[in-house]
């Protein structure tokens, strides 16, 4: 992929943060621009190993700010887009959705619009290659709604999102289709399962899970802690999207899941468990702090993914085993929160 400067949307959140450093180690010949509002859920410190790349360059501003976005587009010649930038705590999205709705709806509009003006013009195309720009749109299994005890999410399953927050990530997800069914722009959409790993913001499941645990607080776990995810390391995602961004079908869609199902309430013994054995407290077990508290209003019982389509079209597998994955995680956030 040589000479390529792509705009990714989101660098500095979770995903974004962890994917940068290993797009700019994977292709040498690569520059990003990472376009980033840095609300609360955005961390530069997540990527100081790319500061001082000469190939990275940091800018601060909203996807829904079409002069900007326009501008970039214009004055670094994208070539393509990685969209991870999104409004993602479904918590968030039930006391005030009007931010999902800006961000992810609002913003992916004004990303595909762009494209559209500066990819699709043919004077553009001509003289700058753009035949060949992709724009990849990073999505999530909970557009598909809840699964019962058995069954898995696929790229055919119907769309039943249940959450503002799923919501606004379908109507995204049928907007970048909609742009190449009716404007030929070279798409590609990608729905995860979830993610864990290093750098992951502290009111998801897992760090907080082990930041109430380190404080002696009440490890909260909605209802019975019965409701199943299928969880992918995020270098693993990182991989998976690599390989629908370089080798994906135009058009086509790619679910990438980790064959990691477990219940929250494993997760939770799970990681008390390791704290015991790496980091023990005095007085007895983690486990001792797990409190079942009252379930969030729409909470989908069960995501499961089955991932055979960019296991077969495009050789992805994920590597990470979950053990080794989740301690590698207990221990990044172990040595985060003993520097707070």
């Amino acid at each position: 992929m040589p000479n390529r400067t792509i705009l990714i949307t989101g660098g500095a959140g979770f995903i974004g943060s962890n994917f940068i450093p290993f797009f700019l180690e994977e292709h040498r010949n690569v520059s990003i621009v990472n376009l980033d509002k840095l609300t609360y859920a955005g961390n530069l410190d997540h990527l100081e190993e790319v500061r001082n790349n000469e190939r990275y360059k940091f800018v601060q501003g909203d996807i829904c700010d079409a002069g900007l976005v326009g501008s970039i587009f214009n004055n670094d010649r994208i070539t393509d887009v990685i969209h991870f930038a999104a409004e993602s705590h479904v918590d968030n999205s039930i006391e005030g959705p009007e931010a999902f709705i800006r961000t992810n709806i609002n913003g992916t509009f004004t990303l595909l619009e762009a494209a559209r003006k500066h990819w699709l013009d043919k004077a553009n195309r001509a003289k700058a290659g753009f035949e060949t720009s992709r724009f990849h749109h990073i999505s999530t299994d909970e557009v598909y709604g809840s699964l019962g005890e058995s069954g898995f999410f696929d790229e055919n399953t119907a769309y039943a999102p249940n959450s503002p927050y799923s919501a606004s990530k379908a109507a995204s997800d049928f907007l970048v289709r909609s742009y190449f069914h009716t404007y030929g722009l070279n798409v590609v959409t990608s729905n995860c399962s979830n993610n864990y790993g290093p750098k992951q913001h502290d009111e998801k499941l897992i760090p907080t899970i082990i930041r109430k645990a380190l404080v002696g607080e009440e490890i909260p776990i909605y209802g019975d802690g019965k409701n199943v995810r299928d969880w992918l390391y995020v270098l693993d995602h990182c991989t998976g999207i690599n390989a629908a961004f370089t080798q994906g079908k135009a058009g086509e869609t790619y679910v990438i899941g980790g064959n990691n199902e477990h219940n929250n309430i494993f997760i939770a013994q799970k990681i008390c468990a390791i704290l015991d054995e790496v980091h023990p407290r005095q007085g007895g077990s983690y486990k001792e702090q797990i409190t079942f508290v009252k379930d969030r209003l729409g909470h989908d019982f069960r995501y499961a993914i089955d991932a055979t389509k960019i296991k077969t079209e495009l050789d992805w597998r994920p590597k990470s085993d979950f053990d080794s994955g989740l301690r590698e995680t207990v221990s990044w956030y172990i040595n985060k929160y003993q520097k707070v």
